[in-house]
């Protein structure tokens, strides 16, 4: 069993399942607070309602982004030491940022927002929701900053084998970071809007199909209400209209800022790290053709069993330059060039275990780069699309009865996700076997730069590592039962669910203040 395999597949699970929730906090924490916005300003209760629900949800994830996001800081210690060790003077910057400032300022403020209704003065309220939703964005950007740099580092000096930070402001505004920031954080959008544009949709047919709303000979919405139903009136139905239609236009104008900041993001790979892109497009030779479809065995990595059957001329030139006929390297001819810069074989040296002295293979997963590529534009466009289609079929007021529609509405919400999910696999993978890619700028850092078996624990077995791998997949996937039940529970419940106080029916648990600790909160 290999070690450094076993590690890669442990971080990279807990890292995807992570990853789930991130964007849906980040994307929904923004639109959560704009509704909050809504009704600060108008005193409207549709939107009081709508803020109530959608909060509910963003409370759940968030929760469940924290534990699973806690076990990924133990791992660099355990299963990475010698990583942690290399970048450590590096990381220790933005990660204790993240948790000092960034963190504690999305946890206490949103634990304000939370139990704060009716005891704090409206306008603060509203300001700590805004406070935690900043102080989540925040929070990714310091990430992004330690990730990118992993990516393209600047900043340090080699001292005895270890980068020593030598220039925060140039770690902190690394031109990689600025890209990836801004591209994760318009990917996290369109998460946010394609689930509140699933859920709405979901809720409008069940008042169809229920009979509350009809339509007349025109196909316009007839609102109508259940008196004997709990919060099924027509309030409810503005709540999920407004709703759709605010995820409609928000995972447009989303999957627009994606489109810009990810060809931005793609123009500096091309530049730091060409293998990456070369890979990405299955592009062996140097081409200025951009591959919409390439057969053959990509999972081989051979050049001899790839043939790209559709492509567009002077596009791959386009993106990497702003060009139609430069020509941007291929895989066949990087490889000479990162054998040149950065050697043919790996040191003879016991820290790398069974990789001492083996030739180092310079090219990543062509299968998972080529296709992590296209499945992250394709559902990020199959997204837009979706909701470009679903503001025009319920421009009357309301969506159609078909239950089929209603299913892809539901399903649609996971496009996103997997884009998101696609993309940054791809960007991982797509630097092997670097865990730390050297920078090509003939100006930048000469020498710092760490290949990935090179990082893994000394001291730790590949048994112990193939225990926790299990252990902790197994946990992950318990929890992720959890939270889909919990969603699942709380989005059929409606906004009923969010504000039982609706129900006359409702009794709420605690009915003193001398009853629980926490009975301020309720």
């Amino acid at each position: 069993m290999d070690p450094v395999l076993i590690g890669r597949w442990q971080f990279g699970i807990t890292t995807v399942y992570h990853f789930w929730m991130v964007p849906l906090t980040l994307g929904l924490g923004l639109l959560v607070a704009i509704l909050h916005t809504m009704y600060h300003r108008t005193g409207n209760e549709v939107w009081l309602r709508a803020t109530k629900f959608w909060g509910k949800l963003y409370l759940i994830n968030f929760i469940m982004g924290v534990a699973t996001g806690i076990v990924q800081e133990f791992q660099f210690g355990m299963a990475w030491s010698e990583y942690s060790r290399f970048v450590g003077d590096v990381f220790g910057a933005p990660l204790a940022m993240e948790a000092l400032i960034a963190f504690f300022l999305e946890s206490v403020f949103l634990g304000m927002w939370t139990f704060g209704w009716g005891r704090l003065n409206p306008k603060v309220h509203l300001g700590v929701l805004w406070a935690a939703v900043t102080g989540s964005w925040f929070s990714a950007y310091f990430i992004i900053v330690a990730n990118s740099w992993m990516q393209h580092p600047v900043g340090v000096e080699l001292i005895d084998g270890r980068p020593v930070m030598t220039d925060v402001w140039a770690v902190l505004t690394n031109n990689t970071a600025l890209a990836a920031t801004s591209h994760a954080l318009a990917g996290a959008v369109s998460v946010g809007a394609a689930f509140l544009l699933g859920i709405a949709w979901y809720h409008l047919w069940r008042r169809r199909v229920d009979g509350i709303d009809t339509v007349d000979e025109n196909g316009r919405v007839v609102v109508g209400e259940a008196p004997l139903v709990p919060g099924r009136d027509k309030a409810d139905y503005s709540v999920w209209w407004k709703s759709l239609r605010i995820g409609g236009w928000t995972a447009i104008i989303a999957f627009a800022a994606v489109s810009l900041t990810g060809d931005i993001q793609a123009k500096l790979m091309y530049e730091q790290q060409p293998m990456k892109m070369a890979s990405a497009e299955a592009s062996c030779h140097d081409s200025t053709a951009f591959s919409v479809l390439t057969i053959g065995d990509l999972s081989s990595n051979s050049c001899d069993d790839v043939t790209p059957i559709i492509e567009i001329p002077g596009l791959l030139s386009f993106l990497a330059n702003y060009d139609f006929t430069t020509e941007v390297p291929g895989v066949s001819n990087l490889i000479p060039e990162y054998e040149e810069a950065y050697g043919t074989h790996m040191p003879d040296d016991p820290m790398y275990r069974d990789y001492a002295g083996q030739k180092i293979d310079y090219q990543p997963s062509m299968f998972v780069t080529y296709w992590g590529f296209r499945l992250m534009i394709g559902f990020g466009a199959l997204a837009a699309g979706a909701a470009v289609f679903a503001l025009w079929v319920t421009r009357k007021g309301t969506v159609p009865r078909a239950r089929w529609l209603a299913h892809l509405a539901l399903w649609g919400i996971t496009a996103p996700f997997i884009a998101n999910s696609a993309g940054w696999i791809f960007t991982e993978m797509g630097r092997q076997p670097f865990v730390v890619a050297p920078n090509p700028d003939p100006s930048g850092v000469d020498g710092v730069f760490l290949y990935t078996a090179a990082a893994i624990s000394p001291s730790v077995g590949a048994g112990s590592l193939l225990f926790s791998l299990i252990s902790l997949t197994l946990v992950y996937g318990g929890l992720m039962v959890v939270e889909l039940m919990l969603i699942i529970k709380y989005v059929r419940g409606g906004v009923v669910s969010a504000m039982p106080e609706m129900d006359t029916n409702y009794t709420p648990t605690v009915k003193t203040s001398d009853d629980d600790v926490l009975s301020f909160a309720y």
